[in-house]
């Protein structure tokens, strides 16, 4: 989440990286100020401009993926649309556009600069190449968003001036879209319900009368993508997968409505189509696999709650050896979030591993954390280390962990300052919800009941006062949930059932949750238990080992 004035090349959640060029089922032209209509397999876009009929097709894919995130791509198509018509306003605006992503939190404001001046080197030149008051007034927005003042401050002046062309064009679904992503572009300390609540009624609309519109279909499943909404949001989702089937991230996108909602079998094709997008490119640029990044995340996370530990385990060794691959300084630039780096996705691919599998002296136990991994990657790797110590009965290798991790702190605030994170962020809690995690372990095999339950609390309180986020737990091991192991270790089923639905309420249908909950109802002798088992036994339709049930609280 940071605002950057340098060349960097940004990645981000979900981003596709390489780039194909695909087809267009057909392109329609009309005289005078041309619409340009295209429908292909990155979706359906039609968008009246001034350029020359011959960039129309480049134009409308570069408008197409930009609404997919496809931001290289649409790049790329935006760039030949400007070498067929070198004073195509629309084309600059569109290259430009590809440099924010909003949801991300990244934007490259130096290289959309680059790109705008390609056009022409000042504001009011660019304004007069374009050949129409709307064309001009997407301009205006674009000026807006790379021009002077804080990120933050420029966001919120964008969405205005957004709102004022939404209304000047009602029948525009680009400008209602985009204004719409501007919108949710405006949370910055993570969900705003409120927000993301006006962006969803703007699209609703947009989405039932154009249902081949990528983008509001789109924006539209971001708005809803917690746990509350995501029934709302679960049409947009199944549309989506084939509005754009060869958008790798439009195939991804859908999962964000699955994991939600707890569907591990749509979740986990969602993700295989995603990554198998992007392995055919990366085959045709002669490149091998991927298995480290945000897709591959997500699809070990689905294999992990559908109980195929060997094709989640397949993925994790070969991030492993992408990690292991890159050079230290590659990644090593206080990178909070794992997808930002092979080491990042891969520390937190082997948390998920051994938390859901319970191998804890098998061979992703045993390793390490890649040299030069940022302090954020280093932190998750000690939360891991602490949890297995516990978990082995070693005491005294869960407090070296837990005081590693308290060392990290001076490091991982300055990370945070550095991307630009605000004082409120809700980012800067999760150290201290960790390490309240293993401190209230630490307490339990000391038999400090009483403190190692307040500790663990207090994880849960601070956790539970996140705002929902999307896509599998930051926090690998959630902190309701082993606040509920904890009870149920007591004795004190009761409690516990209600520590593993608080739980299930933000992480549907996840499988150690439900355990959880059954070995609770179980001891409670309440009838839900069967159902409970029923949910566990269609979850694991596909496992290639059997269910443990009591598992979850054999500590």
């Amino acid at each position: 989440m940071f605002d950057t004035d340098s060349n960097k090349e940004l990645g981000g959640p979900g981003m596709n990286s390489f780039s194909g060029r695909l087809a267009f089922a057909a392109v329609f032209l009309f005289v005078g100020t041309a619409t340009a209509r295209a429908q292909s397999s990155v979706g359906e876009v039609s968008f009246a401009n001034s350029g020359a009929p011959a960039a129309q097709a480049d134009f409308l894919r570069g408008l197409a993926q930009l609404h997919n995130f496809e931001y290289e791509d649409a790049a790329a198509a935006f760039r030949k649309a400007e070498g067929i018509d070198p004073d195509f306003a629309m084309a600059y605006w569109g290259e430009a556009m590809t440099f924010n992503h909003p949801i991300w939190e990244q934007q490259n404001r130096r290289a959309a600069q680059g790109a705008l001046q390609k056009l022409a080197a000042t504001p009011e030149e660019r304004l007069a190449k374009a050949k129409t008051e709307r064309e001009k007034d997407y301009l205006r927005a674009v000026e807006i968003l790379y021009g002077e003042g804080g990120k933050y401050d420029r966001d919120a002046r964008y969405a205005e001036f957004m709102s004022g062309l939404h209304e000047r064009y009602p029948a525009d679904i680009d400008a209602t879209c985009f204004y719409a992503l501007a919108l949710l572009g405006t949370a910055h300390d993570g969900r705003d319900v409120p927000t993301y609540m006006r962006a969803a009624a703007l699209l609703e609309d947009v989405f039932y009368a154009h249902p081949q519109h990528p983008g509001a279909a789109h924006y539209l499943i971001h708005s809803f993508d917690d746990p509350t909404h995501a029934i709302l949001g679960l049409r947009a989702a199944r549309a989506y997968s084939k509005i754009a089937p060869e958008a790798g991230h439009a195939q991804h996108m859908t999962s964000h409505i699955f994991l939600a909602l707890g569907m591990w079998d749509d979740e986990v094709r969602a993700n295989e189509t995603a990554t198998g997008i992007g392995n055919k490119l990366r085959a045709a640029a002669g490149r091998p696999p991927l298995f480290c990044g945000h897709y591959n995340l997500w699809l070990e996370y689905g294999y992990l709650q559908q109980g195929r530990f060997a094709d989640a385990m397949r993925i994790l060794a070969g991030c492993r050896n992408q990690a292991e691959e890159q050079s230290a300084a590659s990644h090593a630039h206080g990178a909070v979030d794992p997808d930002d780096s092979a080491a990042g996705s891969f520390i937190q691919m082997r948390a998920y591993y051994l938390i859901e599998t319970g191998d804890w002296k098998g061979e992703a136990a045993n390793w390490r954390v890649p040299d030069g991994s940022s302090a954020w990657t280093q932190l998750m790797y000690l939360y891991t280390e602490a949890l297995g110590a516990w978990r082995r009965d070693d005491a005294a290798a869960a407090r070296a962990s837990l005081t590693a991790m308290q060392g990290l702190n001076s490091q991982l605030n300055s990370d945070l300052d550095s991307h630009k994170y605000s004082p409120e962020n809700w980012i800067r809690k999760v150290p201290g919800i960790l390490t309240d995690q293993i401190q209230g372990l630490v307490l339990w095999q000391e038999k400090n009941l009483e403190r190692a339950e307040a500790a663990l609390r207090k994880a849960a309180e601070e956790e539970t006062s996140l705002p929902s986020a999307f896509g599998p737990p930051f926090i690998a091991k959630p902190s309701e949930e082993l606040l509920g192991e904890f009870l149920l270790a007591q004795g004190r089923a009761e409690d516990g059932r209600k520590a593993f639905e608080a739980d299930l309420s933000l992480t549907p249908r996840r499988v150690e949750g439900l355990l959880g909950l059954h070995q609770a109802q179980t001891l409670l002798k309440d009838p839900a238990a069967a159902t409970t088992e029923t949910t566990l036994r269609q979850i694991y339709s596909h496992a290639d080992h059997a269910l443990n049930y009591s598992g979850t609280a054999a500590k």
